[in-house]
């Protein structure tokens, strides 16, 4: 059931109810034009009302006390408003020590664990598969929460086990002023325009710049789908390194035209010319060039994880053995896809690195299953060598 809130009559809800030809409770291309980027929404029943949460809690609990795996534990005390962040690994001891409410546990990049997890992403299948980024899932007791925060990314919150409260300001212009006190990006002032308690299924969509305050009305998991959402520096300071990266070293500033100074301190119109020219391939790039750069970058993964060469190099004759015995591909969870169109052919990055390839084989990385020994013959030889240039740097496996 929907709370009310003091600035209701000012600003409607916007909710939805999905049905199971419409799991957005509309049409994509209305979600797109209308919401993405825009608004907030409420999607009741998303996954369906009988959802059930992919991943158990004693599970969830049990990834926190991996080394590789990204968690936090978040505990706050509401009498002294004291936020207290403590990082993984956990200790499984650590678990038994904590108080019976307001405290969350937070994994990112859950999907990569997990399977079933991982399988979530069909809710938003719609979208280029480059700009997902990570599935982080919170398990939290009543009370437990992160606080009023924004996030400068696309997120669809989904309510995989328990209740929870939300609270959204979607005003023009909120305050986003953040408080100095704590670890945690909280907002030093956050007044509500909309609240709403989520039941299992039900699914939040919140655009980036929107504040917003979860807090779990009874033992809960919210599954938060993340969209990859690069920032203007990031984006410029990878272009630069991977520019500098192919630069010859005598390559520089030069002047051979330059006149005598009156004053030797000026930087006068002539000098930024000349800059201008150093820095030229910054802005003479050809779309080719961009995107090739920009398939590498959104391939990568922000952390350090990374997929590794196989221990043994595989052969095509081992290969074709090996689907004969009916053996599949699977992806890396580590080596995100992406790819880019030249002609007829494509340039298909993994994790970074970057692959030419055919329209044939393209389609069958994108769906590595199909490849069968039929589909292998089907191959020609170049892309037979690629694909096991592919599987050798890691990012595909053979599994039966």
């Amino acid at each position: 059931m929907r709370t009310k809130s003091t600035a209701t009559a000012i600003l409607p809800p916007v909710e939805v109810q999905a049905t199971a030809s419409k799991p957005l409770g509309m049409p994509v291309a209305k979600f797109l034009r209308d919401y993405w980027q825009k608004q907030p929404l409420l999607i009741r029943g998303g996954f369906g009302s009988d959802f059930s949460c992919p991943i158990a809690a004693n599970d969830f609990a049990g990834l926190a006390c991996e080394p590789m795996a990204l968690s936090r534990l978040i505990v706050h005390s509401p009498k002294t408003d004291r936020w207290r962040v403590e990082t993984g690994p956990l200790a499984e001891s650590r678990f038994n020590k904590l108080p019976k409410s307001h405290w969350t546990l937070l994994i990112q990049d859950v999907d990569k664990w997990d399977a079933d997890v991982a399988a979530l992403y069909r809710y938003v299948s719609f979208l280029p598969n480059w700009r997902l980024d990570d599935i982080m899932i919170s398990y939290a007791v009543k009370g437990g929460s992160v606080g009023a925060h924004v996030d400068q990314y696309d997120v669809f919150l989904v309510q995989g086990r328990g209740h929870r409260r939300w609270q959204i300001d979607r005003r023009p212009n909120p305050p986003l002023g953040v408080r100095d006190n704590v670890a945690l990006k909280l907002l030093s002032n956050f007044e509500p325009s909309d609240e709403w308690i989520l039941a299992p299924g039900d699914v939040l969509y919140l655009p980036p710049g929107v504040p917003h305050h979860g807090v779990a009305l009874d033992e809960c998991m919210t599954i938060s789908l993340g969209m990859r959402a690069p920032s203007s520096g990031e984006l410029i300071l990878d272009l630069a390194e991977s520019l500098v990266s192919d630069m010859p070293e005598e390559q520089r500033y030069t002047d051979p035209d330059v006149m005598p100074r009156a004053d030797p301190y000026l930087i006068d119109a002539s000098d930024l010319q000349r800059l201008k020219i150093a820095i030229s391939a910054l802005r003479t790039m050809n779309d080719e060039q961009l995107g090739d750069w920009f398939g590498g970058f959104m391939s990568r993964y922000r952390n350090a994880q990374t997929p590794a060469p196989a221990a043994r190099r595989l052969t095509e004759s081992g290969l074709e053995q090996q689907l004969k015995r009916n053996a599949y591909l699977t992806r890396h969870p580590f080596s995100r896809m992406a790819a880019s169109r030249c002609g007829q052919t494509y340039r298909v990055f993994f994790a970074g690195d970057r692959f030419a390839v055919s329209a044939r084989l393209y389609h069958l990385l994108g769906q590595p299953e199909q490849l069968d020994t039929k589909a292998w013959a089907r191959l020609a030889a170049t892309d037979r060598g690629v694909l096991l240039q592919i599987i050798n740097a890691g990012h595909f496996g053979v599994r039966r």
